[in-house]
């Protein structure tokens, strides 16, 4: 199994590794920075560079659904790895911190719009959720101004992890209806906006709300009887 370090750290940009496995699907590696698409969030993009100068892009990196796998996906044309390769792994830092910005963004919107979240997407320069609640509960204006002052306010955002039989005992910690937190692993990992927002969650989140920057709401969209997406972006 790969150790996810990005799951400890968000932070960490670069890691030393060594390649574990190659094939069609792609590249694994012992440890890595690179998160891995699911939950919404896109998954990281890079580079892996060897000793002897051949750089490997990764344009996107995955779990295998059937095996669990964390897989780097290389580039066309990249140059080939082989088992016991020790590689520098890079993530593009500036696309992740944006990522990372964004998610945490959408946890604060869970704080303001009430229901439960039935899908979800995050993206470099905006995101959405949509919420299983009818449209005229739903105050553009005051959404937006609720989700900037809670940015503004440079609350804190930490994790702890939890068992699954706690997860079992607190089924409103999950806000999701389409996703599920990973369990059967005998623990599951916790996002804490402080004051603010509390559900488990694999992705990468900022330290602090006050790091996201100003946002602006979009569109509210009808997507169903009762589903209502809301559109989120940064306000650059």
């Amino acid at each position: 199994m790969t150790e996810e370090l990005f799951r400890e750290d968000a932070y960490a940009r670069t890691c030393e590794a060594v390649v574990t496995a190659a094939d069609e699907r792609g590249i694994q590696l012992d440890c890595t920075v690179f998160y891995p698409m699911g939950g919404g969030q896109p998954g990281d993009s890079g580079t892996l560079r060897t000793a002897d100068g051949r750089i490997v892009t990764i344009a996107d990196t995955v779990k295998d659904r059937e095996t669990g796998d964390h897989l780097h996906v290389p580039a066309d044309g990249a140059p080939a790895l082989a088992v016991g390769d020790g590689v520098t792994a890079q993530i593009d830092w500036d696309r992740r911190h944006r990522l990372m910005r964004m998610h945490t963004c959408l946890h604060l919107l869970c704080a303001v719009v009430p229901g439960a979240v039935t899908g979800g997407s995050v993206g470099e320069a905006k995101g959405r959720l949509d919420f299983d609640i009818p449209e005229p509960t739903l105050d553009k204006e005051a959404i937006e101004t609720d989700l900037n002052r809670l940015i503004a306010e440079d609350r804190a955002v930490s994790f702890s992890w939890i068992t699954d039989k706690e997860l079992t005992a607190n089924p409103d910690l999950v806000r999701t209806m389409s996703v599920k937190p990973p369990s059967g692993q005998g623990r599951v990992r916790v996002i804490n906006v402080d004051g603010a927002d509390l559900q488990p969650c694999g992705g990468t989140h900022v330290r602090s709300t006050v790091e996201i920057g100003p946002v602006r709401l979009g569109k509210i969209e009808k997507k169903g009887r009762q589903n209502r997406r809301i559109n989120v972006h940064f306000d650059e």
